[in-house]
């Protein structure tokens, strides 16, 4: 499997909500860097992550494009994130199934086949404005 062919699975999966496949195509070691969070490292903590996300969101991601590095080592995905917030985050704004759309994107590491880096990104305060209804707009 090539690097954009392992990205793409990886995203295949998470749309699918099948964790199982998702989490088999990290390294057992993987550092996942959290959008405006901490840096945890190894696939229980990404588990546990998904998990949290997974209760809290409903997300399905469109308009991919991935792009690797010519080695294979590095790639890069940007995506529209379309999201129903199911239960309230600590620390976030209450949820009541309101729904959000925004651009996100991600950088990986890949080694032997698997994702061994993971960092994520997206506008946080986009996201609050949408959640809460205050600017509320919608990508173009």
């Amino acid at each position: 499997m090539t690097s954009h062919d392992l990205i793409q699975a990886y995203y295949a999966a998470f749309n699918a909500g099948d964790m199982d496949t998702f989490l088999a195509l990290l390294d057992d070691e993987v550092v996942h860097d959290i959008n405006q969070g901490e840096r945890q490292v190894g696939k229980a903590a990404f588990a546990d992550f998904m998990a949290h996300m997974n209760r809290c969101y409903r997300e399905r991601l469109s308009d991919m494009v991935i792009m690797v590095n010519d080695d294979g080592s590095r790639g890069a995905a940007e995506f529209v994130v379309h999201g129903e917030y199911l239960v309230t985050d600590e620390g976030l704004p209450e949820a009541e199934g309101q729904t959000y759309e925004l651009p996100a994107g991600a950088f990986f590491e890949i080694h032997d086949g698997k994702v061994t880096r993971v960092t994520n990104y997206y506008n946080l305060n986009d996201w609050i404005a949408q959640v809460t209804g205050v600017n509320k707009h919608s990508i173009v």
